[in-house]
Formats: structure tokens, sequence, C-alpha cells
């Protein structure tokens, strides 16, 4: 029934296996990739025409992570997979990224990638998985893929580089999380968070994952060879040159004009009238024949921008080719913020704002591994007015969380333990104007919003885009690259880090791959630009501030022991309620003994740490306490003295003098100075308030005599001698065996004390 072919390979320690020919027949292409018990199917499907008047390629992908592949109903009110996770939308974005390049230009057949988690281990990672399955799909479809790509996540522990380690454990136990997409010869994309890697160490980590991707293409390669479908035939023929010529005569030279004006405004103004002059000479001509035209206009926009770089070297603002634009930062931007500031580099500007919040406002993850949380988040928005336009204003898409989480992995490394700064930390990047890179902006700026709040980073982080023109073997870089230079150059190539190292590294490029020369030279490039904008970035803030924005709360935290985490939560949470009601302060405490306390009024912090270490305190023989009656008994009165822990103060203890009743000298809710005279065994206190000064609390002398010391339990047996046997005999409750407490096991004394008291109550 199935004429199913498969393709294995050990990689990594692990058996990697392509299918197809089982699942989903019907889709252009289809493959079911396994890898550890990790398994994922990606099905490729192709629009057998182009919609007309469609001049772009739309290429969509899907990926989804069903909750069944770890075993898991999904959390909250939906009980079923719903619209795309954070992570969901990141992986789709990993996947595009790569494959987009390598369909032919002029193809403009809608293709739709869906990837599905069917199976989860818990330790292979499956966007990975995922994104040799959609290369494997695409290659035997049939489609005008230019492919086959392969994918791999690296680490670095300890000098040495590691192929596909788990993602949460690749920074926990290394460096570096690092994942390469790359065709046989070239790197297509670099997505990455390092904790201060060098620029050598980068290279090589990515040159490392060319070398084990190149295995996995061979895999694919084979698997094709047996199951591709016969290629699709798609006209490349170019027949427009007369076009071109005619346009290039018509408008050249007011494009190259254009690109000569450094305000983005008037470039933007101007080339708008080059296009409407174009438009207008090909009114008569049909709908198609502008089409076409519109796009030979945009490629020959390219060919004059980038012609000018590599043969004159001269940027559409006039910069040099290493040049950044001018910088100016300020923090403390606005008044109510925890932590602000505002961050112009040429016409990018971005304020970004960080707000402290306890654990309460960490975010919940619901994911394939479980519920997890963060207590950092980075969000990034892009309203329309930051360009000019008029669009869309609403809900965050793709690019807004993929810039967003591109920065959110360039200020993670810095940030500090959850032990050295307990608050949960949400960094706000509003972008206000955008010409190149937003997303390095909103490093800069949310990592100066973080200091401004006090926030005590590990050092200040600087981030710079990156471009790139090649033609043939000539190539040129560009640093800080303008918005027009990233969309008629090959490469957007970011970079992030401190003075020490790089914390973040992303790469995706039009072209078919880089080369490590390339890379090399983007990445010391980069290296130099970085260190000029953190020289700008200290202008305004050198360090983290050394005290948390007024507005922000408090936040305190005390250890204690495991065993005592009962007595502050009190049955049903009655204490840790009763504490929060009390003092105001918000109080969070972990299986581990960890309590936070967390309020913006410093009092309300004292007072219920006060109160939270009378509770784990043990209390001292000899010590003097502050304490309240809370009950009044006939023999005396139970006074709570230290948190929760209450002692008996006997009628005998409170006055020197004889007292005919407790009520005589005090009231319940009375406060009084107490000494603690005896704890016993099971941890009951006995308290006098007799020889404390209840003015003052000091300790008075005791003018009472001494009693004579009490003989062990097990000689009094008098009791059971006295009484006789009960029975006769040796049964009786006397004699040897003492009776009712005789002989060595001891006896009550009736006349030692009001009955039902301990024995160290009685007198």
């Amino acid at each position: 029934m199935f004429e199913t072919k498969t393709v294995s390979l050990e990689w990594g320690g692990k058996t990697l296996t392509l299918e197809t020919g089982r699942i989903a027949r019907q889709a252009d292409g289809a493959v079911l990739a396994t890898y550890g018990e990790t398994v994922v199917l990606c099905a490729v499907t192709a629009a057998k025409s182009v919609k007309e008047g469609q001049d772009f390629f739309p290429l969509t992908v899907h990926y989804q992570e069903k909750f069944s592949a770890a075993g898991r109903i999904p959390g909250g009110f939906f009980k079923r997979e719903r619209g795309a996770t954070e992570k969901e939308t990141l992986t789709s974005r990993l996947i595009d990224r790569p494959i987009r390049p390598l369909f032919p230009e002029g193809f403009y057949n809608e293709i739709n990638v869906i990837c599905q988690v069917l199976s989860f281990d818990g330790e292979t990672e499956a966007d990975i998985v995922a994104m040799i399955a959609a290369s494997a799909a695409l290659t035997i479809s049939g489609v005008p893929f230019m492919g086959p790509i392969g994918a791999a996540r690296v680490g670095y522990v300890d000098g040495e580089y590691t192929l596909n380690p788990k993602q949460d454990k690749a920074l926990a136990e290394g460096r570096l999380d690092l994942v390469v997409a790359a065709t046989q010869n070239a790197v297509m994309m670099v997505e990455s968070e390092a904790k201060e890697l060098t620029e050598d160490e980068m290279l090589g980590a990515v040159m490392f994952a060319h070398d084990e991707i190149r295995k996995v293409i061979g895999a694919i390669v084979e698997l094709a060879e047996q199951a591709a479908k016969d290629p699709w035939d798609v006209d490349t023929s170019d027949n427009t040159a007369d076009m071109k010529a005619k346009l290039k005569d018509l408008i050249g030279a007011d494009i190259a004009a254009a690109y000569k004006l450094t305000d983005k405004s008037a470039r933007s103004n101007s080339l708008n009238e080059a296009r409407a002059k174009a438009k207008a000479a090909f009114a008569d001509e049909g709908g198609q024949t502008q089409m076409v035209a519109g796009k030979l206009m945009k490629k020959l926009e390219a060919e004059i921008v980038r012609t000018a770089i590599l043969k004159d070297g001269q940027r559409i603002d006039g910069r040099k080719l290493d040049q950044v634009r001018p910088i100016e930062a300020i923090v403390g931007f606005l008044p109510r913020t925890h932590g602000s500031s505002l961050f112009t580099r040429g016409e990018t500007q971005a304020i970004c704002t960080t707000t402290l919040g306890t654990k309460d406002s960490e975010q919940m993850i619901d994911g394939l591994e479980g519920l997890s949380y963060s207590s950092f988040m980075l969000h990034y928005n892009f309203p329309p007015y930051s360009v000019g336009e008029v669009g869309r204003f609403g809900a965050p898409g793709r690019r807004e969380v993929g810039h967003g989480k591109l920065a959110w992995r360039a200020l993670n490394p810095v940030l500090p333990s959850k032990e050295d700064f307990p608050y949960t930390i949400r960094v706000l990047s509003d972008i206000t104007e955008s010409n190149g890179s937003s997303s390095m902006a909103t490093v800069c700026g949310g990592c100066l919003s973080m200091m401004d709040a006090g926030v005590p980073v590990k050092a200040p982080v600087s981030g710079i885009a990156m471009g790139l023109i090649l033609e043939g073997d000539e190539f040129a870089v560009l640093s800080d690259i303008l918005g027009d230079e990233d969309h008629l150059g090959d490469m957007d190539f970011k970079v992030a880090g401190t003075a020490e190292g790089i914390t973040t590294m992303q790469m995706d490029i039009k072209v078919a791959g880089i080369t490590q020369e390339i890379m090399a030279k983007a990445l010391e490039q980069a290296k130099a630009g970085r260190q000029h904008i953190l020289g700008e970035m200290a202008k305004a803030l050198t360090g983290a501030r050394t005290e948390v924005s007024k507005h922000a709360p408090r936040i305190e935290t005390i250890q204690i022991d495991k065993s005592k985490i009962r007595d502050v939560i009190g049955t049903g949470g009655k204490v840790i309620r009763e504490i929060v009601a009390e003092t105001g302060a918000k109080v969070d405490i972990d299986d581990e003994g960890v309590i936070k306390i967390s309020s913006s009024n410093v009092d309300e912090i004292e007072a219920a740490k006060k109160w939270i270490l009378g509770i784990v305190e043990e209390a001292e023989v000899g010590k003097i306490y502050n304490g309240k009656v809370v009950n009044i008994v006939d023999f005396g009165a139970f006074v709570n003295f230290m948190g929760g822990k209450d002692g008996l103060v006997h009628v005998s203890e409170m006055r020197n003098e004889r007292v005919e009743k407790p009520t005589d000298v005090v009231s319940e809710g009375m406060e009084v100075k107490v000494k603690v005279l005896e704890i016993d065994q099971r941890g009951k206190v006995r308290l006098s308030m007799r020889v404390v000064d209840q003015e003052t609390g000091e300790e008075l002398e005791d003018t009472r005599p001494a009693r004579e010391p009490r003989e062990p339990r097990g000689d009094r047996g008098d009791r059971g001698d006295r009484r006789g046997p009960r029975g006769g005999g040796d049964r009786g409750r006397g004699g040897d065996r003492g009776g009712r407490g005789g002989g060595d096991r001891g006896g009550r004394e009736r006349d030692s004390g009001p009955a039902g008291l301990p024995d160290f109550l009685k007198d």
C-alpha cells in the first residue's frame, strides 16, 4: 500500500531518520523526520498557478507543537492548540529565513510549509528537526527550490563545541546557544545567544555547525534520489532588457540624484517623483506591463546604489563603509517609570522603559516541557508612524516578536541572578523613528533603561547591524546600515555584546550564502562599531544606578529552613494571609525556603520580615521578649512573644506576691514583657513576667527562693506504694512496677500543682 523511502544517519550521538511515502501523500512533498524520539512531520504544498496581478512570493511557514507529543493536555480554559505561541512564531521564522532566498527570482506561486511536532522526548529539540524536515520536503516536492539546506544547534562547554545540546542546557552548562542553517557551500542563517564569546569563538562555532550540516544535506540528497518528484518547469528567461534600458534612460539620473540626498524624507519624495514619471511613461501599456516596470525600477535602484558602494565606496548618506551615524542617548526620560531612555541613532529612535515587578508578574509559559516561568520579558513595538506611513496598528506580528526576541537574547546574558536581584523585569521598546536596525536601537536603549532602573547588569550592551554588497568576488561590508541599504543589499547581520564579547548574533542573507572570509570581515567591523556605540552610551550612563526607582517595589529576600515553611504558611495559608493583611507587604515563599517580601513601603517590608523571623526564630532560654496576651486561663495566661510562638505565664510567675486570678494582672491584648524560663522537649515554653520590669524591659533580680530540683520521673514510686495494690500481687498499681506511676516508671504527684499542667509548670 505504501511506497516508503527512508534514509538514516548517525548524527551527534543519535539516529536521524527521514521518511516519505507513508504519510500526507496528497501533499507535494511530505517528510517524517525522527531524531532520538522527537518526530516532526513537514508537508509542503504549492499553488499550480499565480494569482493575477501578484508580484511577490507568498511563502508561508507554520510550525506547530502538539501537546500530545509530550503526553500533555493544554493548560488553561481551552483544551486544544490555538493561536501560535511565541516559540512557535520564532521557530516558523527560523525555518522561513534560510529557505526564502533559495527560490528563483520571479517565482510567485504560493507555497505552504507546515511542520507539526508529533512526538517530543524532552531531550531532542524539535526546531532543528523541523528545519531539516522542511528542507527535505521542499527538495522532493518538485518546486524550484535551490536547496537543500541543513540545520544544527551548537553549544560551547569548556572550550569545546558540542552538537545539538538541549536548548535550556546550552547556556546553563555552557556559554553558547547557536543555530545555523546552511547549504552545502555557504551559510544562510545564524541565530544565537552567548555569554560574551569572542569573534573567533563565534566564527569557529558557525564553521563547526556547517561541517556537521553537510552530513545532513547528504542524507537529504540521498532521499531525493529515491523519492523526488519531477521538477517544475519554470520560465526564468529575461525578456525585459529593452524595458529596463528605456527606464534607465528615462529616470536613471533621477534615481542617482535621489540617493545622494541624506535626508530620508527628501530621498523618499524624490524617488516617488521618479516612480510617477516611469508609471506615466507606461500608462498605455496595460496593468501587467506597469507591474513589470515597477519591479524593474527596484532593480535599477539596487544597481545604482550597489555600484556606487562597490566602485566608489559611496554610501547613500555619504558615510564611509565603517562609519556609524550620530548617536544621542538620554536616560531618566520619563518621570514615573522605573527606568527609561531615549536612544537615537541617525533616523532610528527608540523609547525604552523598564518596569520592575514581583514574582507575581512573571510570565507563565505553557509548552511541550510543561509550565515554566520567565522573570525577564522584552516587548518590541513598531507603529506605522515610525516610517511615516499609514498602516495597521494593533497586536504584534511575527516581525515584532522576532525583533523583540533578538534584543532579549542580547540582554539576557548580562542580567544578575535572581538571588542577587529578585525582581521580574519587563523592558518595553517603542520605535518612534526607523531607518535601519530598530532592533539594535532596542538593545542599546533597553540596556540604558535597565541601568536607569537600577538593574545591576554585568556590563553595558550595544548592538549594530551590518550589511553586505556582493557582486561576484567583490564585496563591501557596511556598518550601521540604513533601511534602503538593507532592502537593496545582500545581508542583514546583527551583532550585539559587551566590551568583552558577543552576547547575540543574527544573520539573514538574500543570496545563496556567504563565505567564511565575508563573515570574519563583518565580525571584525562590527566589533569596532559596537565599541564606538558603547562609548556614546557611556555619555548618558556608565553603569547601573545603586538604588532602584522610588516608584518601584522594594523586594527583600530571606532564607529559612525548609522545615519552617509550614509554620510561615500556616494551616490553609492562615498565617501568611495574616502577615500580608496586617503588614500590607506581599510575601512569596518557594519550596526551598526562599521568601521574597515586597512593597513600595520599607516599613511594611520590615514589619513582615520581623514577623516571619519571629516565626522561624528559636526561642532562647533567659532572653527577654515583648509579647501580647492572647488567651487567659484559670492557671495563667498564654502570651504570643515571638512571631507565631506562644508561651505560658503561670499565675505564680506574674508577680512576686501571690495572685489569686490571672485577670487581676493581665487582660487579652495586653502587651507585656516576658523572660523565657524553660523550653521542654516538645517545644513548650514557660515564661515569667515577675522577673522583668514591665516599664523598661530590664531583668529584675529573682528574690524568690529557688525550688528544690525535681527528682527524675523514674524514681517517683511513692504514689504507687501509698495507694497499695489494686488487684493484689505484682499486678497492683504500686509495688515494683510502680502502679499508675510508681516504681521505675515514676508517678504523678497529686499535690504538685493544678491538674492538666506540664510537670515543669507545677509548684
